[in-house]
This record gives structure tokens, C-alpha cells and sequence, in this order.
């Protein structure tokens, strides 16, 4: 790693912990909540592959878009008709 790249992180370093969010996170994790914002907002593929640099959508979709708010969602729906039913 060059020393570009220890300065970089050290500097991020310095920046979350003022903001109160820890001294764990690296640059890189603004990459993946960029996209995950995004997506989260129905912000079409394409145009995250665009904005992020990438020549299709191929990683945005099966690196970047794994999202589990839906699944989780999902699974709260019938957990909660599951609890009614059996409450009611």
C-alpha cells in the first residue's frame, strides 16, 4: 500500500471520529453505502453502474445490490400474519 493510501485512511480515520461514528470504518465502506443508498431508493442499475465508473451492470447487481431489507421485510409479513392469526 503506498503511503498515499495510509494517508488517506488515516485522515478518514480523524474524520469519523469526530463525526461519533468510530475509527473502524475505511474509505472504502462510502463506496458501498453509496450504492446501497441508492438502491434502497429504486435508483436504477444502470445509472448506479454510471455513477460509480462501472462498463455494465453486471458487478453493481451481484456484487453491490445484495440488499436484505427485503427479505427481512418480507419474512416480518408473515411472521406478523403468523402472531395475528394466532392472537385473534
Amino acid at each position: 500500500m503506498s503511503n498515499t493510501h495510509w494517508y488517506v485512511r488515516r485522515e478518514f480515520k480523524k474524520i469519523t471520529t469526530a463525526a461519533g461514528i468510530g475509527e473502524d470504518w475505511c474509505p472504502r465502506e462510502l463506496r458501498h453505502s453509496f450504492m446501497s443508498l441508492l438502491s434502497a431508493h429504486r435508483v436504477a442499475s444502470e445509472e448506479i453502474a454510471r455513477l460509480v465508473g462501472h462498463s455494465s451492470t453486471h458487478v453493481t447487481e451481484t456484487v453491490y445490490r445484495q440488499e436484505i431489507r427485503p427479505a427481512l421485510t418480507d419474512g416480518a409479513v408473515v411472521m406478523d400474519k403468523i402472531f395475528k392469526s394466532r392472537a385473534g
